[in-house]
């Protein structure tokens, strides 16, 4: 789904659930706007605490306390058509797709305890920008002068406040796959800060498949809260991992400051010391569907029949 009534969101799952008192006053160095009754279901909306970001243009940011663990199903039409409508509505975050915590437990390679810390939650906070807050039908969707980065760094402070109550087990992004603890937050944030950089790593994952056995797939999942595609990379094994991370990284990188001027047969300087090829796709070779821009390292490697097919 494209950025709608939601365009950005983050959580922190909780261990033990809190009152919306504990909530109001864990985010005193916000302005806060108000409260808000829940809605008739949890999946739309639990009680919430609403937070300015831009009232000038009606931009809110809605934090509400979830008393459900997160629903990674995502729903059904026919046996949970609420969570489904809320799910398609973007209410979990408008790229979430089904499976996302688990994806991003299994791919958790920055907190290793991520792996199964998340499995304990009770509930969680979420916390979701959007510009029609209380707005009449014919409201833009989003200002003219919409602006991804500082929304996503407002939501993502709101979400480290909130990592310092006791009851906070970690940060989850649903858009990205990511999760980290207290700590490694704080770190990204003040790292990017230092370097004059974003912090990519905590917005958007990089993940690690295998396309046979002796072919590899790397992508990033969370670009598009960027406005940018996500990235991916195949490859035969003999090339480092961690130097494909970064190629992805830098990528997404000169795309955030060039724009997307990339196009198919162009190439870059990459892993290996050679060039690699790029080429856009509709979809990407793993969930969830997106545009992706794909890239092969010019070298003398057979290349699967899978990806000369695509």
């Amino acid at each position: 789904m494209p950025k709608g009534f939601v365009t950005q969101t983050a959580c922190v799952l909780l261990k033990e659930l809190i009152t919306l008192q504990q909530l109001e006053q864990a985010l005193g160095s916000f302005q806060v706007q108000g409260r808000r009754h829940g809605a008739e279901s949890w999946a739309i909306g639990g009680p919430a605490v609403t937070l300015a970001f831009r009232p000038e243009v009606n931009g809110y940011v809605a934090v509400d306390l979830v008393d459900q663990v997160w629903p990674d199903h995502m729903g059904d039409p026919k046996k949970d058509p609420i969570t489904f409508g809320a799910w398609s509505m973007g209410f979990f975050g408008p790229f979430a797709f089904p499976g996302g915590l688990e994806m991003a437990s299994q791919q958790c390679w920055a907190w290793q305890a991520g792996n199964s810390v998340a499995s304990h939650h009770k509930g969680f906070i979420r916390i979701r920008s959007s510009y029609v807050y209380g707005a009449g039908e014919d409201a833009p969707v989003m200002p003219k002068d919409y602006a991804a980065i500082p929304e996503l760094e407002f939501v993502t402070n709101v979400a480290l406040t909130l990592l310092g109550l006791p009851e906070a087990l970690c940060y989850f992004n649903p858009n990205g796959e990511v999760l980290r603890d207290r700590n490694g937050l704080r770190e990204s944030l003040e790292f990017a800060r230092s370097a004059d950089l974003l912090p990519l790593d905590i917005w958007s994952n990089i993940r690690l498949f295998n396309i046979d056995s002796d072919w590899l797939l790397m992508d990033t999942v969370g670009n598009r809260q960027l406005d940018l595609p996500d990235i991916e990379a195949c490859f035969c094994r003999g090339y480092a991992c961690r130097d494909v991370d970064r190629f992805l990284r830098n990528v997404t990188w000169y795309l955030h400051q060039k724009g997307e001027i990339i196009e198919d047969g162009d190439t870059m300087d990459g892993p290996g010391g050679i060039r690699w090829q790029a080429k856009s796709y509709e979809n990407g070779l793993a969930a969830p569907p997106r545009r992706v821009l794909g890239w092969l390292p010019m070298d003398e490697a057979e290349v699967p029949e899978k990806l000369r097919k695509r």
